[in-house]
């Protein structure tokens, strides 16, 4: 193998985490953009930023400091993780399961007028068990969760290029 064909192969898996750390960049500026709209987040709508952020100074890291890209299963973990919390998210809001009291409502049946009270006086004003935005029924959760299976899968396929060349 030559020289150039070794540096166009080791080139596909570095190509693919600056993909995939794009891809968490473009979720970001995307929360980003809906929330200057008016679109204020929960708080398992800013738990899902927390793991896109990690993998964006994951991939920067894997490219400027040439780390080996054994690190790029962080990345997809990462992915992974945020995927995981939007799976949650999006259950809670579909009232599929119960979200954490910190962000969603009990139903008032169920609770004391002291209870209730105190609910109303400390729910944030934007409830994870809100729909805030929808499109044919898909949410931004729901996005959140397609998208992060995609960007782990390209983390993946970084890690195994690389392995494939070495």
């Amino acid at each position: 193998m030559t020289k150039a064909q070794m540096t166009d192969q080791g080139c596909g898996a570095r190509t693919r985490v600056m993909v995939a750390a794009v891809g968490s960049a473009a979720a970001l500026g995307g929360a980003f953009v809906f929330q200057s709209l008016g679109y204020a987040p929960c708080h398992l709508c800013i738990l899902e930023r927390w793991p896109h952020a990690a993998a964006v100074v994951i991939g920067l890291a894997i490219l400027a400091l040439r780390l080996p890209m054994v690190t790029a299963l962080l990345g997809a973990l990462a992915a992974l993780t945020t995927a995981g919390i939007g799976i949650y998210h999006s259950l809670v809001e579909r009232h599929i399961i119960a979200g954490p009291d910190s962000c969603t409502a009990a139903k008032p049946a169920q609770m004391s007028a002291a209870d209730l009270l105190a609910q109303i006086q400390n729910t944030p004003l934007v409830r994870c068990d809100d729909i805030a935005w929808s499109f044919l029924g898909v949410t931004m959760p729901n996005l959140n969760v397609v998208l992060s299976l995609i960007l782990a899968a390209i983390w993946v396929s970084a890690f195994v290029k690389a392995r494939k060349t070495a």
